[in-house]
């Protein structure tokens, strides 16, 4: 099972990754902080933080994409 979730992790990350320039151009950022049983939990840092369109972000981009790419990914929050 542990290879499972790690290997789940590292397709999240390889995800983030490519996502990461997209935020950068608008001064901010992505950490993960973990996945949980289909649960990934990010950090929105920089401009992305404060953002009043934070919550947009996370779903609307960050959590499709991730979805798109990862189909064990059943949700995305903010920690």
């Amino acid at each position: 099972m542990a290879n499972a979730v790690m290997t789940v992790e590292q397709q999240v990350r390889d995800a983030l990754e490519e996502l990461r320039p997209a935020l950068q151009m608008d001064g901010g950022d992505v950490e993960l902080i973990g996945v949980n049983e289909g649960v990934v939990t990010v950090r929105l840092l920089g401009a992305c933080g404060g953002c009043p369109m934070a919550t947009m972000t996370l779903v609307g981009f960050v959590e499709e994409r991730l979805k798109q790419r990862v189909p064990e990914v059943r949700q995305v929050v903010n920690a």
